[in-house]
């Protein structure tokens, strides 16, 4: 059967480009400008959040309102001068759809004004609004329906200018239709085939995609059911009619043509679809479902009518559902793309789909858009529909990462420890660990008073609550819903969403060093004096023990395993729950190295250290970071109640932290605040890094860098000179930071594996500041817990640090380079003064 109605007796039917080539040639070059223009807004749009996210800056919220504005007049000017000037009525019609698909893209690339932390929000914003631009677009393109699928339309119509019918095609009994001779509605072979195609592209996102939680998986499905139903109205049954008019109607001219301009209208749906990273895959991938999308029209119409919206619906949806509900937008980003994490998945998965697109365009086209063909039997596109689900089921449940993995809630209560005066007690040991067991003894008893009757409502509800005391707070699992209960409660100040990564379908493979190890004292060591205080003054850091909260550290390093505390309390690992101590990521490994390494690497080679691990695939959460800092300050064996198994006298005398918590992790600015100040209070030295978001000033924000009790610190190069990449104050409240400023210019540490790398930045300057703090600990005992006599003498004998010329002065020297370069040679010899 040929495609359309067969001609009424006279001259043949003007072909849909009218007369001349010229209207054909605009139409070509309005949408080649389209694609183009759509793409690269939203590629540049998620560059522009990546570079900020990157420099550590605040989110630039009106980088997407500006990027759908020039996307609705940029693509709107040339499609609107389409839809009205050429003679030709297809030409039109496409310059019609083209404009309100650009007019559906800016509305639906605003809703990323919304966080990304807030997903949920994000998803429900984006089901509501598809919804109601389908809604609202097919109301402004009804028409009166013709007779039946074998009268004509009128070419000059919009789009949705014919009725369609709710199925398939209303042939009855025919092999397209969806009513059987009885009248009862059902599937047809041809909404069956875009079922089919919809999931074999869901596959790839079935094996290395991961659901969120119950919530953000549903929120999803609607979004991509919604996004679907848009698609369906944009390209309804009368845009598909302008080219199946003529004498005789071709094949080639529906697929070829009318999937061309069903690619351009399904590039401006997949750039609403998703958070800034979320709707990249969309863009490669739904373009050739244009051509899918024609042939299956043109199969509809051999069988006996217009296909209708369903098929439609059903294509786009399920092609959407992958990257919108199996990928975390969060975790698209350039931070992870150095290791095989989410963005290199996301690639796989979005080339395997493209090609399985581009393969079902080709198929489609070849078996159903023949002049003689016929869409196959109902059984037969039933039963590949079947087996399709089939597969994706079974390929998300064994090599893929089955289970619901959404993000969980810190409830911060409003009730915090009193820890004003806590005795000093004695000077040195003694007296920090007194201190340490009653800060302990505090914080656990407040915990218990006040947490009780929310934490019974959590369990009762099976939200499986885990309380935490040096923040008086509560992890527990929830959607919006329930952090808007929690929010109303008398006793909790605030919630924050604690994020919580996706798994892999393979891990990452473990980071090595490739450097040999060094044949004398690093450059960095030697800098700062550490050197001289080893052979000239004889302090190696013994009888201190230094705290890192990382990624990790490769504990059978041949630099790093004899400086192991052990026992069953020196190291813990809340994400994987290893029993030794590893590092995957590395990170962890060289700061640790240059705190205590042996082989000339550590600034105090003699201190012992035990470890943490709050980063995974170097993203954190405010619960992992809690988790670490709790740990440092009560240390429990394997297995342990912190609330009742901690161990204060056995906390470590100096912490390194070579890490921040940025908003797109959860925190807030007063996130870990009461845990650095119970520290503080407990005689613990908090030393941490000042970021790496130089070289704009007021870039020490991600806590705990700004807070006043901490040891922030930042990063000069062999020559004595501010690394560009040192954030720089003032911090919150015109607080000067950094605090001093250590070499993190090409740092060479251990690296796991038992070689050694050199690495950048204020991660590489903060475990030397504690090394030194350790060499003077070792040297003056009575210094241990003394943290305002330590910084002091930390700041008078630092020597001064340079600025680069033409460097940003911020609000002074101080805001750059602190106190100036530690010299532990001087502070050593002070602190024994």
């Amino acid at each position: 059967m040929e495609i359309g109605p067969r001609p009424p007796a006279g001259p043949p039917a003007p072909a849909p480009g009218g007369t001349g080539p010229w209207p054909v040639v605009a139409a070509v070059l309005v949408g080649g400008w389209t694609v183009l223009v759509t793409v690269s807004g939203q590629v540049v749009g998620w560059a522009v959040d990546q570079a900020v996210l990157a420099a550590g800056l605040r989110r630039a919220v009106a980088t997407w309102p500006l990027v759908a504005l020039g996307t609705v007049l940029l693509v709107g000017a040339p499609t609107l001068a389409l839809a009205l000037l050429p003679r030709a009525p297809a030409v039109r019609a496409v310059g019609r759809v083209w404009l309100a698909g650009a007019l559906a893209a800016g509305a639906l690339t605003l809703l990323r004004v919304v966080p990304p932390v807030h997903q949920e929000a994000y998803l429900a914003a984006l089901a509501g609004t598809g919804a109601l631009l389908a809604v609202v677009l097919a109301r402004l393109t009804r028409r009166r329906p013709t007779a039946g699928p074998g009268r004509a339309v009128d070419p000059s119509s919009g789009p949705a200018a014919v009725a369609e019918p709710a199925t398939d095609s209303v042939g009855a009994g025919r092999p397209g239709g969806d009513r059987p001779a009885g009248g009862r509605r059902r599937v047809g072979p041809v909404t069956l085939l875009a079922v089919a195609a919809g999931l074999a592209l869901l596959l790839p996102w079935a094996w290395v995609g991961a659901l969120g939680g119950l919530l953000e998986t549903l929120l999803a499905a609607l979004a991509a059911a919604a996004l679907g139903a848009l698609a369906g109205v944009l390209l309804d049954s009368a845009l598909w009619a302008h080219f199946t008019v003529g004498a005789p109607p071709r094949p080639a001219r529906l697929v070829l043509v009318g999937g061309l301009v069903a690619g351009v209208v399904l590039v401006l749906v997949a750039a609403g679809a998703g958070q800034s990273g979320a709707q990249l895959p969309a863009l490669f991938v739904l373009p050739p479902l244009g051509v899918v999308l024609a042939a299956l029209h043109a199969a509809a119409l051999r069988s006996g009518g217009p296909a209708g919206p369903t098929p439609v619906r059903w294509l786009v949806g399920l092609g959407l559902l992958g990257p919108l509900a199996l990928v975390d937008p969060e975790e698209v980003t350039l931070l992870l793309a150095t290791t095989r994490d989410v963005p290199f998945w996301v690639a796989v998965a979005t080339g395997v789909a493209l090609a399985v697109a581009v393969l079902l365009a080709v198929g489609y086209a070849v078996l159903l858009a023949r002049r003689r063909a016929a869409a196959p039997r109902r059984r037969v596109a039933a039963l590949a529909a079947a087996a399709l689900l089939a597969a994706v089921v079974v390929v998300h449940v064994v090599p893929g990462q089955p289970g619901l993995y959404g993000e969980r809630l810190l409830v911060v209560l409003r009730e915090q420890a009193d820890l004003s005066g806590v005795p000093a007690g004695v000077p040195g040991r003694a007296g920090r660990d007194a201190r340490a067991a009653e800060v302990y003894r505090r914080l656990v008893g407040t915990a218990d008073r006040t947490q009780g009757d929310l934490r019974r409502e959590l369990t009762r509800l099976h939200l499986h609550p885990t309380p935490y005391y040096l923040v008086n707070a509560i992890a527990t699992d929830g959607g919006p819903a329930v952090r808007a209960w929690l929010s109303g409660r008398p006793e909790v100040a605030r919630v924050l969403v604690d994020q919580r990564l996706r798994p892999l379908p393979a891990a990452a493979p473990p980071a090595r060093g490739n450097r040999p190890a060094p044949t004398g004292p690093a450059w960095n060591v030697s800098l700062i004096g550490a050197d001289r205080v080893w052979n000239e003054l004889g302090v190696t850091g013994s009888g201190v023990v230094v705290g890192s909260s990382d990624s990790g550290v490769d504990g059978r390093h041949p630099a790093l395993a004899d400086g192991f505390r052990g026992g069953d309390d020196s190291w813990y690992d809340p994400w994987s729950h290893t029993r030794t101590p590893t590092d995957r990521g590395g990170h962890g490994t060289h700061t640790v190295g240059s705190a205590v390494g042996r082989d000339g690497i550590g600034v105090a080679p003699g201190a012992r250290w035990v470890g943490c691990v709050n980063l995974d695939r170097n993203l954190g959460s405010p619960a992992h970071y809690l988790d670490c800092l709790q740990f440092m300050l009560a240390p429990f064996p394997t297995g342990g109640d912190p609330f009742t198994d901690g161990r204060p006298q056995r906390a470590p005398d100096v912490l390194t932290n070579s890490w921040g918590c940025p908003p797109i992790e959860g925190c807030d600015a007063g996130a870990l605040r009461p845990a650095t100040a119970a520290l503080a209070a407990a005689g613990i030295l908090v030393v941490v890094a000042a970021g790496n978001t130089g070289p704009y000033c007021g870039s020490v924000t991600d806590p705990p860098a700004p807070y006043p009790d901490v040891l922030t610190v930042g990063a000069v190069d062999r020559a004595r000179q501010l690394t560009r990449f040192s954030s720089r104050g003032p911090a919150t409240g015109g607080l000067a930071k950094p605090d001093l400023v250590a070499p993190g210019a090409d740092v060479l540490s251990a690296f796991p594996g038992g070689g050694y790398a050199t690495l950048d930045g204020t991660s590489m300057a903060t475990p030397q500041v504690a090394g030194v703090v350790a060499l003077m600990w070792s040297a003056n005992p009575a210094l241990v817990g003394d943290l305002d006599r330590t910084r002091r003498l930390l700041r008078e004998t630092a020597t001064p640090a340079g600025v680069p010329p033409g460097a940003n002065r911020c609000g002074g020297d101080a805001d750059l380079t602190g106190a100036g370069l530690v010299d532990a040679y001087a502070a050593v010899r002070a602190a024994r003064g």
